[in-house]
C-alpha cells in the first residue's frame, strides 16, 4: 500500500526531474524513463501520476509559472510607484532561479511545444496576457496610449534574451539581462514622454 502523502513529493520530484533533464538534453527528446530515473522512481509510477510527458512538461512549466508569478508578486509589493513596478516585473523575469540553464532550455521548448500543442499554447498564452497586463499597467502612467506598444517591445525583447540566452548567443548574467531590457525601455519612454 503507498505511503500517504507521497504523491505530492513524488509530483514534485518529477516536475524538477523533467526541468534537469530537459536542460541536460536541451531538447524535448528525452523519454519519460529517463525522468522517472533521476526522480528515483519508475516509468510506471511517473505515467500513474501525469500520463505521458507532455503532461509532465506541462506540470513542470505550470511549476515554473507558479515560481514565477510568485516572484513577481513579491517584487511588485515591494515597488513604489510605476516605473519602480515596470523595473521590478523586468527584474522577476531574470532573476537567479528563473534565469538558471535548465529553467532557459525548458521556456525554449515549451515555446517549441506550443507550436503543436493545444494545452501548451493555451498556458502560453495565459503568461503572454499577464505579462502584458502587468507591463501595460505600469506604463500608462509613463507613456498614456503608447502603454500598449512598448509592454510588446518589453516582452518581445525578454523573450529574445531568454532565446539568445538558450542558444549561448552573448550568454549574460541575470543582471546584465535586466539592465539590457530597462535602458531600452527608458529608451522608448524617453522618446514617448519627450515627443
Amino acid at each position: 500500500m503507498p505511503k500517504v502523502g507521497m504523491e505530492p513529493i513524488r509530483r514534485d520530484a518529477l516536475v524538477n526531474a523533467t526541468i534537469a533533464e530537459i536542460g541536460r538534453a536541451g531538447s524535448l527528446d528525452v523519454t519519460v524513463a529517463q525522468i522517472a530515473k533521476r526522480a528515483g522512481m519508475s516509468s510506471a509510477l511517473a505515467h500513474h501520476y501525469f500520463g505521458n510527458k507532455d503532461q509532465i512538461f506541462l506540470a513542470a512549466m505550470r511549476h515554473v509559472l507558479t515560481v514565477y508569478g510568485h516572484d513577481v508578486r513579491a517584487a511588485l509589493k515591494q515597488a513604489k510607484g510605476p516605473r519602480e513596478r515596470l523595473e521590478a516585473l523586468v527584474e522577476a523575469s531574470f532573476c537567479v532561479h528563473q534565469f538558471d540553464d535548465e529553467i532557459i532550455a525548458a521556456w525554449l521548448n515549451f515555446y517549441v511545444l506550443a507550436q503543436t500543442s493545444e494545452p501548451a499554447r493555451r498556458l502560453l498564452a495565459v503568461y503572454q496576457k499577464r505579462l502584458l497586463s502587468n507591463l501595460v499597467h505600469e506604463l500608462r502612467p509613463l507613456v498614456d496610449d503608447a502603454a500598449p506598444v512598448i509592454a510588446l517591445r518589453i516582452a518581445a525583447l525578454i523573450d529574445g534574451v531568454y532565446l539568445r540566452q538558450a542558444l549561448r548567443d552573448r550568454a549574460m548574467d541575470n543582471r546584465s539581462a535586466t539592465r539590457l531590457v530597462l535602458d531600452a525601455a527608458e529608451t522608448w519612454i524617453g522618446r514617448k514622454t519627450n515627443a
